[in-house]
């Protein structure tokens, strides 16, 4: 933006984001809205807002527009940079001159010069839960103004982050952060459906810790709750990021694979049965826990149910537990359908 609006015309556009933010479905759509209408209140260059992630340890590029929004870095952490800054201190961030603060610092592979930074924090039931930045590349860019317009922006962006973050919490485990029961027949549900358009194949894993109610019986729930989190830990890191894992309840849980075949889900499968057996979990400073799981496998048949198809799961994983533990076992269906990868 050239030239200043004219006080009506920036009570008209506000008024007209908060109806559309009431719209959008997604908060990565409404997060959107906001940084466009940053550009158009303000004289940035860029815009974009970062949002605390559920561990306040992360803070992640919720949206970017504008000049150099494609190299933006995808996150910070709490006192890292001047959005780090703001998120720990709660506080404004006006910085005239980034030559000359020391809260700025230039990131290898940066495509675009930055000379001026306005950045203040997203509140929220007392704490930041994130920040809201615009840049320049020429100092002394903005004034008290553009500061006051970014505060009220960024009370925008606060209702959309709270009723994501709400909802979220609707559907997560919140020992293991996995996602709840709640979760799981809707999104089956969806796969199957989207597998049923798209003549593409799903596949459910339903795995179960051998033995953890030994665990529980002789060190505490505590540390079977331990056990979980880093049990979850080391099945995301043998996933992909569409891969959906729920927690059914105790030490049972359901991984669904997106666009995977019998073939393909016996290997991450397999893959997962591995990173459980061949390294101890370290429950507590002195407690390192040898400990394997059984899974039970079953590709949609391109007609069941999801519960239908969970089932067959369940079948699958009670032949693997009396097989002897520790391995996969997969159902096929002789009724599948003509799918492709």
């Amino acid at each position: 933006m050239t030239a200043r609006m004219r006080p009506r015309d920036v009570l008209d556009l506000l008024l007209e984001l908060t109806r559309r933010l009431t719209q959008e479905p997604t908060l990565e759509k409404a997060l959107q809205q906001v940084t466009d209408a940053a550009l158009r209140l303000l004289p940035g260059e860029h815009a974009s807002v970062r949002v605390l992630d559920d561990s306040r340890t992360r803070l992640l590029c919720g949206a970017r527009s504008g000049a150099g929004a494609s190299k933006t870095p995808a996150q910070f952490r709490p006192g890292e940079g001047v959005a780090g800054w703001v998120v720990e201190h709660g506080e404004v961030a006006r910085l005239d001159d980034t030559k000359r603060d020391p809260r700025f610092a230039r990131r290898p592979g940066q495509g675009f010069r930055i000379r001026s930074i306005l950045a203040v924090p997203l509140w929220s039931a007392g704490r930041t839960i994130g920040v809201l930045a615009l840049t320049s590349p020429r100092p002394r860019t903005f004034d008290r103004r553009d500061q006051d317009l970014a505060l009220l922006l960024a009370n925008c962006a606060v209702p959309p982050i709270e009723k994501a973050r709400l909802e979220r919490l609707a559907i997560t485990d919140q020992h293991t952060m996995a996602y709840n029961r709640r979760y799981l027949l809707p999104r089956l549900s969806d796969e199957i459906e989207s597998g049923r358009r798209r003549l593409r194949p799903v596949s459910v894993l339903l795995l179960d810790l051998d033995r953890f109610k030994r665990v529980n019986d002789r060190w505490g729930h505590p540390i079977g709750d331990r056990v979980l989190k880093l049990f979850v830990d080391r099945i995301w890191l043998a996933t992909r990021r569409q891969d959906a894992l729920v927690r059914r309840g105790g030490d049972e849980f359901v991984l669904v694979l997106p666009g995977t075949t019998f073939e393909a889900a016996q290997r991450a499968a397999e893959r997962i049965r591995r990173t459980i057996a061949d390294e101890p979990f370290q429950a507590a400073d002195d407690l390192a826990l040898h400990l394997t799981v059984s899974i039970g496998l079953a590709e949609w048949n391109g007609r069941e149910t999801a519960e239908e198809l969970e089932a067959r799961a369940d079948v699958a994983l009670y032949r693997a537990k009396h097989a002897g533990r520790n391995r996969v076992s997969g159902t096929r269906s002789r009724t599948k359908a003509r799918l492709s990868n």
